[in-house]
């Protein structure tokens, strides 16, 4: 659906490419999670994807199209939430009757079961709202447009903790399966129960690229006991250890918690599944440990 062939972007004035030479494909009914450290690329990748921003080298399509010609067709399965915006001077349902025409699946039903999910009324002021407020409505009317592609840029930011919570309950009863969603994040603890794919990027390009299911075949997540883990005298201490904790040959990587150590182990045949820590995940990575 979305297909990104050896592209190069960088900013002017910049000599360090954001991009160089990179590649990727994404394929509907998935809720990918796109994440990294400070400017690695995040945002800047969804605003190729919808052709905000045009690569110097390389190409992007989305269904076939090239995303930044900005065809009509193209942009009518396309929604973007970006992390910053501000809406007119105008009541939601005014609003609704000049932004709908522009998304032929837009729904009125399901913007109403989302307004109400957000406790929120369809009469609203636009302007009259919190920070918060107004990404729950953005947010809803991202998920009414039932758009084929969702590209979300930090949608938790100026959330509270119910907000988050109603957030997470909302995307995933309103997403289908004929649909992609791209989530950009830093608030990895808010997004990681919706997730099905992972991709981590950093300076020097894709860390990670795997289905959530993959990685929960793959590895363990638990806490072990508080008391530091002791490796056998034999046994060399692996390079992932953090300062502080040794660990057994077991432990692919460790970090300091509250109850005790959080480790990643490889998981074997007969080991239950254990949910994703997609922080320590991301740690483990983006630190070389695991790829």
């Amino acid at each position: 659906m979305v297909n990104i062939q050896n592209i190069t972007f960088c900013y002017p004035g910049q000599t360090r490419p954001v991009f160089s030479d990179f590649s990727l494909q994404l394929t509907e009914s998935r809720i990918y999670g796109l994440l990294g450290k400070n400017g690695t690329g995040k945002s800047t990748l969804l605003y190729l994807i919808g052709g905000l921003l045009r690569a110097q080298r390389g190409l992007i399509s989305c269904d076939n199209m090239v995303a930044h010609r900005r065809l009509p067709e193209m942009l009518s399965h396309i929604f973007l939430v970006p992390e910053e915006f501000t809406f007119p001077s105008l009541t939601l349902r005014a609003y609704i009757a000049r932004l709908s025409p522009f998304y032929p699946r837009f729904s009125s039903e399901v913007l109403a079961r989302c307004l109400a999910d957000f406790d929120l009324s369809p009469s609203l002021h636009l302007q009259a709202l919190s920070m918060g407020q107004q990404k729950k409505v953005l947010v809803s009317i991202a998920l009414a447009a039932q758009t084929p592609l969702l590209l979300m840029d930090e949608p938790t930011n100026g959330l509270d903790i119910p907000s988050k919570a109603q957030f997470r309950r909302v995307v995933a009863q309103h997403m289908t399966d004929d649909r992609m969603l791209v989530i950009s994040t830093h608030q990895v603890h808010d997004i990681e129960q919706l997730l099905d794919h992972l991709l981590i990027l950093s300076a020097d390009g894709l860390l990670l690229n795997a289905s959530v299911e993959d990685i929960t075949a793959r590895y363990s997540f638990m806490l072990k006991p508080a008391a530091p883990l002791s490796a056998p005298s034999s046994a060399p201490v692996p390079a992932s250890v953090v300062d502080g904790i040794s660990v057994d040959n077991t432990i692919l990587y460790a970090e300091p918690a509250l109850q005790g150590n959080a480790v990643i182990t490889r998981r074997r045949a007969d080991d239950p599944e254990t949910p994703l820590n997609l922080e320590l995940l991301f740690n483990a990575v983006t630190k070389g440990v695991l790829k």
